[in-house]
């Protein structure tokens, strides 16, 4: 499934307090589009859905629909801060290629 690095969780769970969801999750997904043919989506969701998988990683809730999952098994999400590049980071064994900005990938 998805793991989550520690800097991740902690900015996962920074953003879920601030936006007041009582029952969140983190929704991962996988979309055609992007530079490399497929692009990463991340979202907050109060819903889990029958055709979801549900893991949890460090606290933090992870929603994936089986769809995606086949694409996202194994992947780490990371969260930097740093002056290189700011944001959240999906490190995939699957992607075979990924484009300059690391927000699309293909297999």
């Amino acid at each position: 499934m998805i793991t989550v690095s520690e800097s991740a969780a902690k900015k996962l769970k920074s953003l879920i307090e601030e936006s007041g969801f009582t029952t969140p999750y983190v929704r991962v997904a996988v979309k055609g589009g992007g530079c490399s043919g497929l692009s990463y989506d991340l979202s907050f969701d109060t819903d889990q859905h029958p055709t979801d998988t549900i893991a949890e990683d460090k606290g933090v809730k992870i929603l994936v629909d089986n769809k995606s999952l086949l694409y996202l098994f194994g992947t780490e999400l990371e969260f930097s801060d740093g002056l290189n590049g700011k944001g959240f980071q999906f490190i995939n064994p699957n992607a075979s290629r990924t484009c300059g900005c690391g927000e699309s990938f293909a297999v």
